[in-house]
């Protein structure tokens, strides 16, 4: 009996390590699945971005379609008038020019309600939309956390390439369309 009376107190030492080992385990597995669904989040916002301006798009006259081609996030694009009055109905001129108003505060995060900036979520965000004939398309350019491959390197070439600053952060979701 006096041979194993430490014993039990090395049990309870490998015991210790066994559950600490598995304890910082679960923390460092909670850790990338909140990274993960962070990056997530942030695909689903460019996603739902490139949804937003090709339905607003749609809802517009078709004779208005190429206008919307360009490069957004720089916030280059003006207000324009308030037509949504009963007594003072937009046109098609003038829904885009609200379209490309809104659709640019969206991905540059600017909440103009709230004053809040930043309130998109996406890090640098750029838009570029592409028009040949009634294709169009939508590529949402952002900045993740980690770099791990330039984004633009498997996309649809200029349109892709020419969105964004390029970098091995930059993220890109590239949505085609096409609208009659």
């Amino acid at each position: 009996m006096k041979n194993s009376a430490g014993f039990s107190f090395i049990e309870v030492l490998v015991a210790l390590v066994i559950l600490a080992s598995g304890i910082l385990g679960a923390v460092a597995m909670q850790t990338t699945a909140k990274k993960g669904s962070f990056d997530a989040m942030q695909r689903s916002m460019a996603s739902a971005l490139a949804q937003d301006i090709i339905e607003r798009m749609r809802n517009n006259d078709i004779d208005q379609l190429a206008n919307y081609a360009g490069t957004y996030g720089a916030g280059n694009f003006a207000q324009g008038n308030n037509c949504d009055t009963p007594a003072n109905l937009c046109s098609p001129v003038n829904i885009r020019i609200r379209d490309q108003y809104e659709w640019e505060q969206k991905l540059i995060g600017s909440d103009t309600k709230s004053g809040n900036v930043n309130a998109g979520g996406l890090s640098s965000a750029s838009g570029c939309i592409n028009h040949n004939n009634n294709a169009v398309t939508v590529v949402v350019s952002w900045e993740g956390r980690t770099e791990v491959a330039d984004g633009a390197d498997a996309g649809i070439g200029a349109v892709s390439s020419n969105c964004g600053t390029a970098s091995g952060t930059r993220r890109q979701v590239i949505i085609q369309a096409f609208i009659f």
